[in-house]
């Protein structure tokens, strides 16, 4: 099975990783992480509404509107 490292390994690994990038590169990289989630999940709720809206075009309830 996989060992992943836990306790004091994780300390070991986060102060290394640190060291190497600074606090606030690690910062900026995680904002930028956050920014990117976010805009997937907005994308994912906006396909949502336009599926929705087609559905509802396709069903004739949309249609109604549309002959004038």
């Amino acid at each position: 099975m996989l060992n992943l490292p836990q306790g004091a390994e994780l300390l070991i690994i986060l102060f290394i990783v640190i060291l190497l990038f600074g606090v606030g590169r690690i910062s900026r990289v995680a904002g930028e992480f956050g920014k990117a989630i976010r805009a997937f999940k907005e994308g994912l709720q906006s396909s949502t509404e336009e599926a929705t809206e087609q559905k509802a075009e396709s069903t004739g309830e949309g249609k109604s509107g549309s002959k004038a």
